[in-house]
């Protein structure tokens, strides 16, 4: 069963600027000056969408230098997926189920 925590996560992710920094994270550890590069986002405008994600639990930081990186938590994504996989698979047995109305 979804959580309201995997709402928030569904709500971080489904902003277009959001999930295109999750794709890039996905395949690597990246700093905020990569993700302005990758995305042609203004960085006050991506350091807001970071703090979304790190809030949803969908990244963690890490201090480097003057740098702060950031990686995604695929543990999150997987879980999530998990949840959704189960969905479907009561879907497929509710779709034999039909309700009589009264």
């Amino acid at each position: 069963m979804l959580t309201s925590v995997d709402a928030d996560v569904i709500r971080a992710l489904g902003d277009p600027l959001r999930l295109k920094i999750v794709t890039l994270l996905a395949r690597e550890t990246l700093c905020t000056t990569h993700l302005v590069e990758e995305t042609g986002a203004r960085q006050t405008n991506l350091s807001n969408h970071m703090k979304v994600l790190r809030e949803a639990g969908i990244v963690e930081t890490e201090p480097c230098g003057r740098f702060t990186y950031y990686k995604l938590k695929p543990e999150v994504l997987a879980g999530l997926s998990e949840r959704f996989a189960e969905l479907a698979a009561s879907a497929r047995t509710a779709s034999e189920n039909k309700r009589a109305c009264p």
